[in-house]
C-alpha cells in the first residue's frame, strides 16, 4: 500500500509580516511630532529591559529598567535647567509602576534642582511619595532630619544640626543638646517602676 505524506500547513504570510513589524530587541523609536525619542530595548511593542527615554517638551530623561511600557526597576530621573541649557539629575532610584517605589535619592535646590550643595532626601518611596524611613538633609540650612514618613509627611523624627558651619543660608541658633542631669538615677527610677509593675502583675 502506497505512503503519501501530505506537507505541513505553512502559517499564513500575515504571520510573518506582523512578528518582523513588531519592536523587539535593541532599536531606537523616533516620534517626530514632538521630539520625544527612545533608545533601548523592546518587548510586544512595548519599552521593557534597559533605555532612555527624552521628553523633549518636558525637558527630561529618564535612563533605566523598564517592564511592559513602564519605568519599573533601577533607574535616574533628570530635568533640563533652563537657565544653563544642561540636565540636572533630580532622582536615583527604584522604580514601580511608572513611580518611585524603593530606596532612593531625591535631590532638591534652586528651582528643585540638583546642584553641588543641594538639599536631598534620602530613603524609602511608595507610588512616588516619601514613604517610611529616610533623612532629609537640608544642607541650605545645615540640618538633618531623620524620621518616618507617611504619604510625603514626616510624621516624627529627630532634627539635629549637620554641616552648619558650611551651610550658606544657617538657622540663626544651633540646635541645644539635650543631657540627662542624672542619667543614672533615672535609669534606676524606670527600673524600679518596672520591677513593681511586674511583682503587681504576678499577684
Amino acid at each position: 500500500m502506497p505512503v503519501s505524506k501530505c506537507p505541513k500547513k505553512s502559517e499564513p504570510l500575515w504571520k510573518g509580516w506582523d512578528e518582523k513589524a513588531q519592536k523587539n530587541g535593541l532599536r531606537c523609536q523616533v516620534y517626530n511630532m514632538n521630539g520625544d525619542h527612545y533608545t533601548g530595548e523592546w518587548k510586544d511593542n512595548l519599552r521593557h529591559g534597559k533605555g532612555t527615554q527624552v521628553w523633549k517638551k518636558r525637558g527630561a530623561i529618564y535612563e533605566g529598567d523598564w517592564r511592559f511600557g513602564k519605568r519599573e526597576g533601577y533607574g535616574t530621573l533628570s530635568l533640563l535647567e533652563q537657565e544653563t541649557g544642561k540636565y540636572r539629575r533630580v532622582y536615583s532610584g527604584w522604580w514601580k509602576g511608572d513611580k518611585k517605589s524603593g530606596y532612593g535619592i531625591q535631590f532638591f535646590g534652586p528651582k528643585e534642582y540638583y546642584e553641588e550643595n543641594g538639599n536631598r532626601y534620602e530613603g524609602s518611596w511608595e507610588r512616588g511619595q516619601k514613604h517610611g524611613h529616610g533623612r532629609f538633609f537640608h544642607l541650605d540650612h545645615g540640618q538633618l532630619f531623620e524620621g518616618f514618613w507617611v504619604e510625603d509627611v514626616a510624621k516624627c523624627g529627630t532634627m539635629m544640626d549637620f554641616g552648619r558651619e558650611e551651610a550658606p543660608a544657617p538657622t540663626q541658633f544651633p540646635i541645644p543638646k539635650v543631657k540627662l542631669l542624672d542619667p543614672d538615677g533615672v535609669l534606676q527610677e524606670a527600673l524600679a517602676m518596672f520591677t513593681k509593675t511586674e511583682e503587681e502583675g504576678g499577684d
